[in-house]
């Protein structure tokens, strides 16, 4: 290659670089990470599917946490007046 060739390749490399710069904040817009995570979140979201429940199935549910609930430990409430 001649003196030529390269200095071109130089110029070229240069120019693309400029034109990168410049247009930085667009392309960050549009190729950054936060687009990136909006279209990979759009594309989950268009792969969901709402399931209906059955009713008999939400009374058992209901029940389950009160049972729950109620087999929580309590804890006596401590005065803070005391501490003042």
């Amino acid at each position: 290659m001649s003196d030529v060739g390269i200095v071109a390749i130089v110029l070229l490399a240069c120019a693309v670089l400029v034109l990168v710069g410049a247009e930085w904040p667009r392309l960050s817009e549009r190729f950054g990470s936060p687009a990136w995570a909006a279209r990979s979140r759009r594309r989950r979201k268009e792969r969901l599917q709402l399931i209906q429940g059955r009713e008999e199935g939400d009374d058992e549910f209901a029940k389950s946490v009160e049972r729950d609930l109620a087999n929580l430990p309590v804890i006596e409430e401590r005065d803070d007046r005391s501490r003042r």
